[in-house]
């Protein structure tokens, strides 16, 4: 075995460690999968993030030789630091929770065209590696070091350090910043809060094609309201001052430039006043640089091309929509003859245009564009409102042209693709099996597969997907392992999430997991995407315009209640759990319809939407100036549920990080203190140093042992 190839580290027997415990080792069975792969256009490497074993957080680069079929680590972590701790900056701990990023190591990278060079950020430091040679090195660069970028070519690497744009040659001579911050509160190439959040957008600066520029976002948060998260657990520390644009209140100022190699700057002009929201970026070869600008209440956007000499820009194509516009990942784009790609909602699908013409129809509801080519353009698509077979759950990848929509994945399941020249790498989770295949297709024909070194569970997910109620609302159903027909009914656990941008029910094995856990201790769990979520139609996620409370809260109590015709559910014992919007719908739930639920566990809840920020919010419930009265409707604070002795009071259990820089815990220390002053019995888990997405192993675990004895104690649960 040479220095360069390792096989995947024993994990020891994990068979007799309680699921619990590996779920919370395994940070929810993703480390030592593979991720984030760049195929290389000549047909010869996949670059790809993978761990050594599924409980090892420090995630290594590796590649794999595509005619061998062997993998090589191209940087391990571990060898780079020479066995020290890494060491992550305020704003790296931001980045990584904007990307609900737990892993360590190599978490992520970025290459040139050729797929030849890889550049990455380890502790604050800028390093390279050969992806052919397989040798790695550090460039002597100022740091801490942000999202470090190739040109095109290869020959320099752009990166942001303390705010500013800098550039330096691959050789790691040359070093010179381009484009530095003014003031504390501005800076160069980084992606603002809600970009990051809320847009999908990651990314603050893209190369030209040729390497000789950069498109560049300048942020100033000063006009953003600043709130202060402190950690109580430590009183001798200062709290975290967060620039958190709440919901009404004032965005980031953001702009673009052009930004030479030799520092002169362009801006780049658009009413900034009418569409202040940048939302897409794209530059390629193909044509002029296209960006995506949106108004704040998300009902108009324009796509507009860049003169990539003066900073002017053109129109190219505006949408309207009296609801919201969505935004997707891979869009706008030029295809090679220059043609506009785009995804747009059209008679009531959501379909692929190029140019002025449809590539799809109402079979399909396209997700997301994957990659675009010559002769057809690869996405991700889930059935249509038109389609023969619903496939409740599945996710398919298809390359669509002029002749039609040819599926590229096989299995009923969700599928997901990279492509690069002739190389498609296709990752695949199905319902029957753990985890997900990777497997690398030369023109359509599989010649690799990337293997995953993530533990195989403890248990068995088996969920029943199955359409709910008049309205057919997808859900998912998990029984006890050992249940047998004849058993009788048993107590219900109700297991959202419930709102935009979050699909539960899907045709894989690893997401359903946790439910099939809770229902091994008794219950029947129920896991229902009603009206809100995505994957179905435009109309269907638009239902919950202004009234989150109704549509989303009524579609699980439907899907209950239509379920109890079919499966052993107990209507006597409701439980519901959730986290974040899910969290919302928990106590929600309870509060409102305790005639229906009976207990809740409510993580992270957003509990007074005026405290959430301001792209997601507004794009659902409107300007809190302007449409008061929808976010008293939708609050649990001041929606009236709390009034009136004679509701019954349902137990409820309230779990917030307090180092939440996401949904704050004021949300939870306010709906406390509203439910203590309407005299209404609850509990309040606060948990010292967790964030949002709670990485650490050890609170991970007894979360769910800690819910799962209040469900089974609220309920009488024996």
């Amino acid at each position: 075995m040479s220095d360069h190839e390792q096989q995947p580290h024993d994990d020891g027997d994990h068979e007799h460690v309680s699921f619990p415990q590996q779920y919370a080792r395994t940070q929810r069975f993703t480390l030592g999968a593979p991720r984030t792969f760049s195929a290389s256009p000549d047909g010869e490497r996949v670059a790809f993030l993978r761990s050594a074993s599924g409980t090892d957080r420090a995630t290594m680069l590796w590649v794999l030789d595509v005619g061998s079929g062997t993998e090589r680590i191209a940087a391990d972590p571990r060898v780079l630091l020479a066995g020290a701790e890494e060491e992550l900056t305020a704003e790296e701990r931001a980045r990584r929770e904007r990307s609900r990023e737990g892993s360590a190591g190599v978490v992520g990278y970025a290459t040139d065209d050729a797929v030849e060079l890889a550049a990455f950020a380890l502790s604050g430091r800028l390093f390279t590696a050969e992806l052919r040679a397989g040798t790695t090195r550090e460039l002597p660069v100022p740091g801490p070091v942000t999202d470090p970028r190739p040109s095109p070519d290869g020959r320099r690497i752009a990166y942001v350090a303390t705010g500013a744009l800098r550039v330096v040659d691959a050789d790691g001579t040359g070093d010179r910043p381009l484009a530095e911050p003014a003031g504390e509160h501005e800076s160069w190439g980084l992606a603002e809060f809600i970009a990051a959040e809320e847009m999908g957008r990651s990314r603050g600066f893209w190369w030209s094609p040729e390497g000789d520029r950069l498109l560049a976002a300048r942020v100033d948060d000063a006009p953003v309201r600043r709130w202060w998260i402190s950690d109580p657990a430590n009183p001798d520390q200062e709290p975290a001052e967060v620039a958190y644009p709440a919901a009404g209140t004032p965005n980031a100022d953001v702009s673009l430039a052009l930004i030479g190699l030799d520092g002169s700057h362009t801006a780049v002009e658009w009413d900034r006043e009418r569409y202040p929201y940048l939302a897409r970026v794209h530059w390629s070869a193909a044509g002029p640089p296209l960006i995506l600008v949106q108004a704040r209440d998300q009902r108009s956007q324009v796509c507009l091309s860049v003169n990539a000499g003066t900073g002017a820009t053109t129109p190219l194509h505006a949408d309207e929509d009296p609801v919201w516009l969505d935004l997707f990942s891979g869009v706008p784009a030029w295809t090679p003859d220059r043609r506009l790609v785009r995804i747009e909602d059209k008679g009531g699908a959501r379909v692929v245009v190029v140019g002025d013409r449809p590539l799809t129809g109402a079979q399909l509801h396209v997700r997301a564009v994957l990659d675009v080519a010559d002769e057809d353009v690869l996405v991700a698509a889930s059935a249509g409102p038109e389609a023969d077979d619903p496939g409740t759950g599945e996710v398919h990848v298809y390359r669509v042209s002029a002749q039609g929509a040819f599926r590229l994945s096989e299995e009923p399941g969700c599928h997901s693709a990279v492509r690069g020249g002739p190389l498609t790498v296709l990752a695949s989770a199905v319902p029957g099996r753990p985890g997900a295949v990777v497997r690398v297709l030369r023109e359509g024909k599989p010649v690799a597969e990337i293997a995953s070194y993530a533990q195989t569970p403890v248990i068995t997910a088996r969920p029943r997907l199955v359409e709910a109620g008049e309205r057919r609302i997808p859900a998912a159903v998990l029984l006890p392992s050992g249940y047998r027909e004849g058993d009788g009914p048993l107590p219900v656990l109700m297991d959202p999430y419930g709102g935009p941008h979050g699909q539960r029910v899907v045709a894989a094995h690893n997401p359903h997991l946790t439910s099939q856990w809770f229902a091994d201790q008794g219950f029947a769990v129920v896991v229902a995407d009603g009206r809100g979520t995505p994957g179905r139609s435009p109309a269907w996620e638009k239902a919950v315009a202004g009234n989150f409370a109704g549509a989303t809260l009524e579609d699980q109590v439907d899907a209950l209640h239509a379920l109890a015709d079919g499966y052993p559910l107990d209507l006597t014992r409701v439980g519901i759990r959730g986290w974040s919007y899910g969290g919302y719908l928990a106590a929600l739930a309870v509060l409102r319809r305790p005639d229906v639920f009976h207990a809740g566990v409510a993580g992270a809840p957003v509990t007074d939407w005026r405290l959430y920020d301001t792209h997601y919010t507004e794009r659902y419930l409107g300007d809190p100036s302007q449409s008061p009265e929808v976010y008293t409707a939708n609050s649990l604070v001041e929606g009236g549920e709390l009034s009136g002795a004679t509701v019954p009071a349902r137990p409820l259990m309230i779990i917030h990080g307090l180092a939440d820089d996401n949904v704050v815990a004021a949300h939870t220390l306010r709906l406390s203190s509203a439910l203590l002053a309407a005299g209404r019995p609850h509990e309040v888990l606060p948990l010292s140093g967790v964030t949002h997405m709670t990485p650490q192993e050890q609170v991970a675990e007894n979360l769910l042992l800690l819910q799962v004895a209040f469900l089974r104690r609220s309920l009488g649960v024996a």
